[in-house]
């Protein structure tokens, strides 16, 4: 079974929840929203960090103020004991600072630190909406000597994972990737989450990703299950980041996570664009 790591957001309540519900050995991601800021971000990935959890937060470049701002977001991992970042550009339409994209960041980061800050970075294996492909690749080969791992946007089809990791080798770009893998979740409660915490766009874009994807939003239950299987074993495959919506109702028993009727169901959909 491929390890999996679990993305979670930063909502109110979460840290109780997820003290209650996941057990230490689960990797956690934090999301970096608009709307949130980082320092929800940082508050609550130390918090959980505290607890004992591994924690991973996303830095929206686009959401930092300052260099000043990174400095101390960089001293809180630190203190924190946080080792890891995800750096994106964020889905911030207007930056907050200096930086515009994920690079700048990530040398800044590499800077501050000395290279020990390990950072993954965002891979699109179906594409940008906004963004070409060769513009993708282009900004992968530029970031590839800084970060550590690829983490794929949001999947339904082990084939299209498979090729674009294969894609990513033969362009000299040999990070392993994680593989961005939506959980099982019902229609009702995929609409009621994306409208309370505000991403209701990665609806508008799962609608536009095929059958499978279009399922989910009919009322049938996706299972991520033959995907997975259809990711084990395989070459350049390091795990699967699980999206999360908080959805705390269920059993996934492939993130090893408690045996209980109302322990955390990934059921996570990324923003439709997680910029580059």
């Amino acid at each position: 079974m491929l390890p999996t790591r679990i993305e979670i957001i930063p909502s109110t309540g979460i840290v109780d929840q997820v003290q209650a519900l996941v057990p230490l050995t689960t990797t956690l991601t934090m999301t970096c929203l608009p709307h949130h800021g980082i320092e929800r971000t940082m508050r609550t990935s130390a918090q959980l960090s505290s607890l004992g959890y591994t924690v991973i937060p996303h830095l929206a470049a686009r959401s930092i103020h300052d260099r000043a701002e990174l400095t101390r977001i960089m001293r809180e991992c630190d203190g924190a004991g946080i080792g890891e970042v995800f750096v994106i550009g964020g889905d911030r339409k207007q930056p907050a600072g200096p930086y515009d994209s994920a690079l700048p960041l990530l040398e800044d980061i590499a800077q501050y630190t000395g290279g020990r800050m390990r950072a993954g970075v965002a891979g699109y294996p179906e594409g940008h909406p906004t963004v070409a492909a060769l513009d993708l690749l282009d900004a992968l080969q530029d970031k590839k000597h800084l970060a550590t791992h690829v983490v794929t946007q949001m999947c339904f089809a082990a084939p299209k994972i498979l090729d674009y990791a294969a894609l990513l080798r033969r362009e000299g770009v040999n990070l392993p990737v994680w593989a961005g893998v939506a959980g099982s979740v019902p229609r009702t409660r995929l609409v009621a989450l994306a409208t309370q915490i505000g991403v209701g766009s990665s609806l508008k874009f799962l609608s536009s990703k095929g059958t499978l994807a279009r399922k989910l939003l009919s009322g049938d239950r996706y299972s991520p299950h033959a995907l997975e299987a259809g990711l084990e074993n395989q070459p350049g495959i390091a795990g699967i980041h699980l999206y999360s919506f908080n959805n705390l109702d269920a059993v996934p028993n492939e993130a090893g996570l408690a045996s209980s009727p109302t322990a955390l169901q990934p059921a996570s959909i990324r923003g439709a664009a997680r910029e580059y």
